[in-house]
């Protein structure tokens, strides 16, 4: 495309979007974007914070934090604690046809929370009062940091005046493991995954390593879980099945040891990939 108007690096603080700072900073990729944009949940684990604030402290592109308020307030909301319509997560829940099989939820939060927080930003820099049209006055391009690893998950954009690059498919192709690599060749910390304290796409044995090493924020999870079934009738609202964050439909707190669930196949399994089709979280 021709020169944007705003170029811009949608950022999760995670490895893949922070790698592709750091690669736009030191000039191996470019043109060099005018900002970074980071929509916070604020239901972020304390890592990704620590990550988005060394960012900041290292490089010299502008770091923009964009919000829309707290995504546990939906859950609330979902539950009846709060007043309002809510923006759905995809937590797990047993199928209609199949009882039993897990099905997740219906999924708002990334489009609510992260798509459209940044959109909102982005129009904001370009000077765009609410209301105005920005076709046909300014185009924008936005860089997402999906790896080689997690192709499928590249997506045109879906504002028409918003072009989606991906610099670590394209203009410095490299897997999850390389970005690893390239990272601590360079002396940079491998950061935690992005994603808020209670994802369910978060794989079961991340969760379980959290009661190990990270008990504070395992005990969030939990408690998070828990509120998911303490609306009436323990469910949330509009739903006729209970609700969890673990995809075995069990209480996070009868999650086994990490040891049991390294034989498991959802060990292994991403489930972002298989899940999260935007890119736009657990980057």
């Amino acid at each position: 495309m021709s020169k944007p108007d705003l170029r811009t690096i949608s950022l999760g603080a995670g490895v893949q979007s922070s790698a592709c700072y750091r690669l736009a900073v030191m000039g191996e990729i470019g043109p060099r974007p005018d900002y970074a944009i980071f929509a916070d949940t604020q239901n972020e684990p304390p890592w990704v914070m620590e990550s988005l604030k060394e960012l900041r402290e290292w490089g010299d592109i502008p770091i923009v934090v964009a919000t829309r308020g707290e995504l546990g307030d939906e859950i609330k909301k979902a539950v009846g604690t709060q007043e309002g319509r809510f923006s759905s997560v995809p937590f797990w829940t047993s199928s209609k046809s199949e009882p039993g099989k897990a099905t997740p939820i219906r999924r708002h939060c990334t489009s609510d929370f992260k798509i459209e927080v940044i959109h909102k930003k982005v129009r904001e820099l370009l000077g765009l009062k609410p209301g105005e049209h920005a076709k046909g006055k300014y185009r924008a391009e936005e860089w997402i940091g999906i790896s080689v690893d997690e192709l499928e998950r590249a997506k045109p954009s879906r504002v028409d005046w918003i072009t989606s690059r991906f610099p670590l498919l394209f203009d410095k192709p490299m897997r999850r493991d390389e970005i690893k690599l390239w990272l601590t060749d360079n002396g940079f910390p491998i950061p935690g995954k992005s994603a808020c304290v209670f994802c369910p796409y978060r794989k079961p044995i991340e969760y379980a390593k959290w009661r190990d090493e990270a008990p504070e924020q395992f005990e969030e999870a939990v408690r998070w879980d828990k509120s998911l079934r303490s609306g009436k009738d323990g469910l949330l609202k509009g739903m006729n099945e209970k609700a969890y964050i673990w995809k075995d439909l069990r209480p996070l707190e009868e999650l086994p040891s990490v040891e049991e669930l390294e034989g498991r196949d959802d060990a292994q399994l991403d489930l972002f990939n298989d899940g999260c089709d935007t890119g736009m979280c657990g980057v």
